[in-house]
């Protein structure tokens, strides 16, 4: 044991631990003997190696810091809640029971986030890092905590990094965890003392995930290379405000500029106000003229993409930004189209209990272990010495509760999506870059890169006044604008224009503060106040309290630009025009409380009607498709006075709807294709429902169908940026989305991850389909013939050629025989340990990853398991986790977690919600000392 904690006893599993821990056991000799095979560099692991890295959750531990004691009480699933009598015990004690479950994820975590992971793999992460100190994460941590962060939390911070600090007391790698006997093997690595600055800089590598536009960003830029302005205006939609409602539709903000009050406009009364959104509201003259553009993509990708700012044809410049950006590892999510997250909260007069429910599930990119980490943190008696009494979903490596709910409130996040990230063009001269008709010298740092098993590499980092230089980054980047066309203002390219990125996590501030204050907030007032410190990453968040209010606000840092940027695409960094210009005041950041229609919405839609709000958020919404299914779902129920259930909340959010489907089901089914297989196969959408299960026959070809129409109609006409690693096509000219002559075309592969490829099929592109659907003779639905395949010159058309396709396509995959077809069998989640599991050697990643689940749901739904349609039909995001809270009895809340609480790949608790979350069942979510005590399984005592 560590010299500063003793034990009275040692683990103690219970009957289910027992029987998932002798599964585990054969896994374990299975692994035993590869290893004595000499599979792995001749050694081996036993069953005691395995099992040393177990947790201890029963008996005594002594702990030294402890001012009293504290209790850890775990429930059948491995939950801690733990109980504890001053908030510095409270938090020591969740550094060290994270530490005891998942200490592992924390350090890679913190490598990642401080561009340390070669330290831990190897060269082969060099480049990673040398993309993340140029990024800096760490860098703003430490300014966070020196210069921003309140006393009181750094406090937190501190008896959170101690608690960490006491686990690892004492331990070696393998007592902490399994995967540091398999890096034993390559190198010496052994973890480090935690700090509260690896606290922090995990909130940067999360708010890097969820930061918006800037794929857009580049995508549109990339697009030039080979469409018109028109053609990408096509694939950018408006967003459908008068069809898919914003979030604030009866909201207010700060009395700016005549704007909405609290509490109504003036000459109203309530507490809804009345909305601008729905023309009525008292939005001051001329407010919107800056929003309207910006929030009609089309429009501003429409008026920049001829060259007016320099960005047009950037795609070796930018396709090597996106490379490295691809390789990066996802610290929460894949950042893209379609990926997103619900929330939403209803009233008390809607439901059955009368009091609010409020639901949340995070659409995130599927990890082992699952990014959440659930613990409840509780004072035995709150009082200005422990004030917290707090329940919910936490990150393994930060105190406090990010979700969740305490004795008085409950809250949700969804990605708001706004523009937080801008890419500037710099003109490079010397050693210096070019603003203003001015050589303005670089700010530099140098970097030192440790490497296992290798020597250090040093790297320069180079910085604008619109911040570090990517481009310094990747071999294509050095020499930016080769291709570029600009207008005649613009300075000479000479060897190229590099690019540079502001992103406002770059700066220090104050999120940290804003989690302890949302933890302990009482009301409405408080939750504000506490929210308008969240600064980075914007979300969306929905409030409820058990005094029958309901609330949403948008906090954030966001930008005010310039008249001549939108954020649409990158803009000419020499041009003081370009600029930032301030911050949205937070006071002025739309919310909504207790609106009149008695519930809320959130599901990265538009935030607000631009024609209600005189400020920009961004030009990329989400397009609406889920939160308009979510809002009609919640209509239904509650239609003639019909009331919602904790039980009804659940059922929304496993809703497999396809309203795509819906859309272009009665198209397709009056083709008249000649062929009998495909025929077979069309039948199969007669008298569907629309809804993805994964037993469903008519989903899995409905999809086939989608994917082929959207490849045929754009896949094959976007730039390789753009598509998919291995797909090679005969393309055509640039200029042209009409069939050329094969003589014409170039073959050109596509060089983007299948993961983030385009058209990925999120609800951007269903939008793009919706508007053409009316337009059946657009260029879009034109694609040549290709070997027996029919040519395409019309909607119907293509839409034959996509019947085929996809028939032809499930024949390889699923079989010549419809009957045992189904969604789940191409709709797979497999579960992959983020670091051996992915590229250790196959006897790892066997050990640490797990699946296949075949699962319902799919793009655009509310049951938001994510496909990309350019890269195939495997699951690349999901909920999270889900979560419903019951205002009128928090003992009736339920959740439940992607995977488990625990990291130990053989530990009875590593998947042990998986089934369930696949399921789409809940777990009880025990809040109350009662309840607690009355599910508590293993019970393990800290003192000092």
């Amino acid at each position: 044991m560590p010299p500063n904690t003793t034990a009275s006893t040692g683990q103690q599993p219970g009957k289910s631990g027992r029987r998932k821990g002798r599964k585990a056991r054969l896994f374990v000799l299975v692994l035993v003997l590869s290893l004595i095979g000499g599979v792995a560099y001749g050694s081996y692991w036993s069953i005691s190696t395995v099992r040393a890295s177990f947790p201890q959750t029963k008996g005594t531990l002594t702990l030294k810091g402890l001012s009293g004691s504290v209790e850890v009480k775990r429930d059948n699933y491995g939950i801690p809640q733990i109980y504890a009598s001053s908030d510095a015990d409270l938090f020591m004690a969740q550094g060290y029971v994270q530490a005891q479950d998942r200490f592992y994820e924390m350090d890679v975590r913190r490598h990642m986030a401080s561009g340390r992971l070669s330290e831990m793999f190897g060269k082969s992460q060099v480049d990673n890092d040398e993309f993340l100190r140029t990024l800096g994460w760490d860098r703003v941590a430490k300014q966070e905590y020196d210069t921003k962060l309140s006393a009181t939390t750094k406090k937190y911070l501190q008896a959170y990094a101690e608690g960490v600090n006491s686990y690892l007391q004492g331990k070696d790698g393998e007592d902490i965890s399994l995967e540091y006997a398999a890096l034993g093997f390559t190198n010496d690595y052994k973890p480090q003392a935690w700090t509260p600055v690896d606290s922090i800089s995990w909130l940067k590598a999360m708010a890097w995930d969820l930061r918006g536009n800037m794929q857009d960003e580049i995508d549109r830029a990339l697009l030039t290379s080979r469409l018109g302005p028109k053609q990408i205006a096509d694939l950018y939609p408006q967003y459908p405000y008068s069809r898919n409602k914003a979030i604030v539709q009866e909201g207010q903000y700060s009395e700016l500029a005549g704007a909405f009050q609290q509490g109504g406009t003036s000459g109203s009364s309530g507490t809804g106000g009345t909305s601008g959104a729905n023309g009525t509201g008292g939005t001051s003259t001329g407010t919107a003229s800056g929003a309207s553009g910006a929030n009609g993509a089309a429009a501003g990708t429409s008026d920049t993409a001829s060259g007016a700012s320099g960005t047009a044809g950037l795609d070796s410049q930018l396709g090597g930004l996106t490379r490295v950006l691809d390789d990066l590892p996802p610290a929460v999510g894949v950042n893209g189209d379609g990926i997103g997250s619900n929330s939403w909260v209803v009233g008390g007069e809607h439901t059955i209990s009368g009091k609010p429910l409020l639901a949340n599930d995070p659409h995130l990119s599927p990890s082992l272990p699952s990014v959440w980490y659930q613990m409840g943190l509780h004072c035995r008696s709150v009082s200005s010495t422990c004030q917290y009494d707090v329940s919910g979903y936490t990150f393994a490596g930060m105190p406090g509760v990010i979700i969740g709910h305490n004795q008085d409130i409950a809250w949700g996040m969804t990605n708001s999506g706004v523009d937080v990230t801008d890419l500037y063009l710099e003109k490079i001269t010397g050693n210096g870059y070019l603003y203003d008709g001015k050589v303005k010298p670089f700010e530099t740092r140098e970097e030192t890169i440790k490497v296992a098993g290798g020597e250090p590499k040093k790297i320069v980092v180079r910085e604008t006044n619109n911040g570090p230089l990517l481009s310094d980054r990747d071999e294509e980047l050095v020499k930016v604008g080769k291709k570029a066309t600009v207008d005649t203002a613009a300075p000479d390219r000479g060897d190229g224009y590099g690019v540079a990125l502001r992103w406002t996590a770059l700066q220090p501030g104050t999120t940290m503060d804003a989690v302890f204050a949302m933890d302990k907030a009482k009301n409405w007032t408080d939750f504000r106040k506490a929210a308008s410190q969240f600064e980075v990453p914007s979300q969306n968040l929905v409030y409820a309290d058990n005094e029958n209010h309901i609330g949403y606000t948008l906090p954030g840092r966001i930008p005010l630009r310039e008249e001549s940027g939108n954020g649409s695409i990158p803009a000419p960094g020499w041009d003081p025009k370009y600029r930032w210009t301030g911050y949205i005041p937070q006071d002025a950041l739309p919310y909504e409380y207790d609106p009149e229609r008695g519930y809320i919405v959130t599901a990265n839609q538009a935030v607000i009607d631009p024609d209600a709000y005189p400020y920009t958020l961004t030009a990329d919404w989400g397009y609406g498709a889920r939160s308009q299914r979510i809002t009609d779902l919640i209509q239904s129920k509650t239609k003639d006075g019909g009331k919602i259930s904790t039980d009804d909340m659940r059922q929304m959010q496993l809703d497999n709807s396809s309203e795509v489907a819906r859309l272009l089901v009665p198209t397709l089914l009056k083709i008249d294709p000649e062929n009998k297989d495909v025929r077979e196969a069309q039948k199969l959408l007669e008298g569907w429902d629309y809804t993805q299960d994964a037993d469903s026959a008519a989903a899995a070809y409905f999809n086939a169908v989608w994917r082929n129409v959207l490849k045929l109609a754009f896949g094959n006409k976007l730039p390789k940026e753009l598509r998919p690693k291995g797909q090679c096509l005969w393309v055509e000219p640039v200029n042209t989305t009409g069939p050329a002559d094969e003589a014409e075309k170039v073959r050109e592969c596509g060089q983007r991850d299948p993961d983030r490829a385009q058209p990925d099929g999120g609800d951007r592109w269903f939008e793009v389909v919706r508007k053409l659907m009316d337009k059946p003779d657009s260029e879009w639905w034109s694609t040549p013939k290709v070997g027996t395949r029919p040519a395409a010159h019309d909607r119907d058309q293509l839409f034959k050629r996509a019947l085929i396709d996809a028939r032809w396509e499930l024949t390889a995959k699923l079989g010549k025989d419809i009957d045992s077809w189904s969604w789940g069998r191409l709709h797979r989640l497999f579960l992959k340990n983020q670091t051996l599991g992915t590229a250790g050697p196959g006897f790892i990643q066997y050990a640490l990853n797990r699946g296949p689940w075949e699962l319902g749901g799919g793009e655009a739904t509310v049951n938001a398991t994510g496909w990309n349609a350019a890269g195939g039909y495997g699951v690349v995001w999901v909920p999270s986790m889900r979560m419903v809270v019951n205002l009128g009895d928090l003992d009736k809340s339920k959740w439940i977690n992607l995977t488990g609480a625990s990291g130990h790949a053989y530990s009875g608790h590593y998947v042990d919600q998986t089934d369930k979350w696949a399921d789409g069942e809940l777990l009880p979510w025990a809040f109350s000392d009662q309840a607690v005590e009355k599910s508590t399984s293993d019970k393990l005592v800290l003192k000092p």
